[in-house]
């Protein structure tokens, strides 16, 4: 069912995109690691929040027009991005060790799905990751170039988006604890 959900995810992303030059999607399913999107409750998001929805590479999707309830790291990245590849691990080891203090979730931003998953497996990440193949939520947020770190309050609101490269796990874990309130 999964793999049924994940194709039908990729052909709407590619009925959507009008860009010739993207890629196929894949024909086989999800990364085995890959985690789906956790469920958003219905609440609307309070504030600055883009009306933004993305289907999640391991399924799911994520809405930010909801609020998830739960503090949120948004990391946008690409594979061709090479600090996006540095800051990746560390946006891993938050997610593992975060626990049901905080959601960890990231965004493949203008990549192609073959590209992502693969690095995504590559990578061994685990976390949820969705799908912005044309940049929708950075150009939503007024960003350019990556990668970009959202700091998501429970209700939906963007307390502080970090341009560029976070260089350490310490660094992220102060981010974290000031925009969010959480300690880790």
């Amino acid at each position: 069912m999964r793999i049924g959900l994940l194709l039908a995810a990729l052909l709407l992303a590619g009925c959507t995109s009008g860009s010739a030059q993207e890629p196929a999607a894949p024909t086989t399913g999800a990364p085995a690691v890959l985690e789906p999107c956790p469920e958003q409750p219905g609440e609307p998001a309070s504030g600055n929040a883009p009306e933004v929805v993305l289907e999640c590479l391991g399924g799911g999707s994520l809405d930010l027009a909801r609020a998830a309830g739960t503090p949120t790291v948004l990391n946008l990245w690409a594979s061709w991005c090479q600090p996006c590849r540095e800051e990746l691990p560390l946006v891993q080891q938050l997610a593992e060790r975060a626990g049901d203090r905080l959601r960890v979730v990231g965004v493949a931003s203008q990549d192609g799905v073959p590209q992502a998953t693969a690095f995504i497996e590559d990578a061994e990440l685990t976390f949820p990751s969705a799908f912005d193949g044309e940049g929708d939520l950075a150009a939503a947020l007024g960003l350019r170039g990556l990668p970009h770190t959202l700091f998501v309050g429970a209700d939906g609101s963007v307390a502080h988006v970090e341009v560029g490269q976070i260089d350490t796990y310490d660094e992220l874990t102060g981010l974290v604890a000031q925009h969010l309130g959480v300690q880790l």
